[in-house]
């Protein structure tokens, strides 16, 4: 059983204040053997989720992947199909059971090579077969909102995962951060700022939810770039 299963139900009351060299430093223990290990990191839109897995992937060189749940959202075309575009982002705009089978592909290290999906803010579309994991890597870092839910479609996630993180570094900060990025993207500000107070919103109440079941609740003490 994973980390994070094994503490389903445990009660983190306060966040961790923990600077990035700690987490690297972490993240080179957990696969100190050499054997493959998946770190999970979660969090609300806006909470650093991405900034933070991109870092510690980067510090760690050769030895980690990321392999993004951002990856799994269903296509535009396909959310305008179901008549769910204007929530993309919710829990049911994504193919959680396809996410699920990447992760089980993974874990044994048997593939030469896997490829894995990227999306791209840009085009607001999934590439395909742009990320190669190759099978001497240890470590897959993985982010997304949905990793802990407990529900018939996400729950398998979290036996999948060895450790799981959830960041949380204050509302003022996570929306600041939250509407600057709709607006790079794109957005105007009053799109940015309904985007984030009305569908994005209602994603963070269920992801906050979820926060008991984390293994680490971070709070980076040196945080700067928005995610």
């Amino acid at each position: 059983m994973s980390a994070a299963a094994a503490g389903r139900g445990s009660r983190v009351d306060s966040a961790e204040r923990v600077d990035l060299a700690a987490l690297v430093a972490a993240a080179r223990e957990l696969v100190a053997d050499g054997r493959r290990r998946v770190l999970g990191i979660t969090g609300a839109p806006g909470a650093g989720k991405s900034t933070l897995a991109r870092q510690i992937t980067e510090a760690l060189g050769g030895r980690a992947v990321l392999v993004g749940l951002d990856s799994f959202h269903l296509s535009n075309a396909e959310l305008h199909r179901l008549g769910r575009h204007d929530r993309k982002g919710a829990a049911d705009t994504f193919d959680a059971a396809g996410y699920q089978a990447l992760l089980r592909r993974l874990r044994p290290q048997e593939d030469e090579i896997v490829y894995a999906a990227e999306f791209d803010r840009s085009i607001e579309e999934s590439i395909t077969c742009v990320v190669p994991v190759h099978r001497d890597v240890p470590l897959i870092v993985t982010e997304g909102n949905y990793l802990l839910v407990d529900d018939e479609r996400w729950g398998a996630t979290i036996g999948l995962i060895d450790q799981i993180w959830y960041v949380e570094p204050g509302e003022d900060v996570r929306m600041e951060r939250l509407i600057a990025r709709h607006m790079r993207f794109g957005r105007s500000p009053q799109e940015a700022h309904e985007r984030s107070y009305g569908s994005d919103q209602r994603n963070a109440e269920l992801i906050a939810s979820t926060r008991p079941r984390a293994h680490r609740v971070l709070q980076l003490t040196t945080e700067k770039e928005p995610a």
